[in-house]
């Protein structure tokens, strides 16, 4: 299996809304599990379809990063629901590599989705797994973790970014 391509902040897909999957085929499932190995290689414990280059509705989050398969938690249009409570931790991003940055998030979230076969699931997170959740349904969206932090903090981080944007481009 190969790995594939991590989109790099400056692409343009990164900042588009993806499009809802509409029927889990063959083509899903396959993606699903090389998107699953990418994650686990970069290593990441967090992975949205846009990150490698498809605009559908599609994420792949193991905290363990491939150490417990029980981890793994592969899901298709994917929403969250009755955010609650707030937490500050670092954040950090596959996309936007060298760039790490604290940021307020819910500290508990419902998201509802559908697995690989097609049954709706609802998984109750908290602390990270939560953060995770919120940062790939903030992909999907078009939306990265350095668009909520303040002007400041980008203008001491702009310099890293147009150097990561210029080898996305290259």
């Amino acid at each position: 299996m190969s790995v594939l391509q991590i989109i790099l902040y400056g692409n343009p897909i990164l900042t588009k809304k993806s499009k809802k999957i509409q029927n889990i085929d063959e083509d899903i499932l396959s993606f699903a599990h090389y998107m699953v190995f990418t994650m686990h290689k970069a290593p990441g414990i967090g992975l949205a379809a846009p990150q490698v280059n498809r605009s559908i509705r599609l994420i792949t989050v193991d905290l363990s990063v491939g150490e417990n398969s029980k981890d793994l938690i592969i899901l298709l249009n994917p929403e969250i629901f009755t955010p609650k409570g707030e937490i500050v931790l670092e954040e950090s991003c596959l996309s936007i590599p060298g760039i790490s940055e604290k940021l307020i998030r819910p500290s508990t979230v419902h998201v509802k989705g559908i697995d690989l076969k097609g049954e709706e699931k609802i998984i109750e997170a908290e602390g990270l797994l939560a953060r995770v959740f919120c940062h790939e349904i903030d992909h999907l969206n078009g939306k990265l973790f350095i668009d909520y932090l303040s002007p400041l903090k980008k203008s001491l981080i702009r310099k890293k970014l147009k150097k990561i944007k210029e080898e996305a481009i290259s």
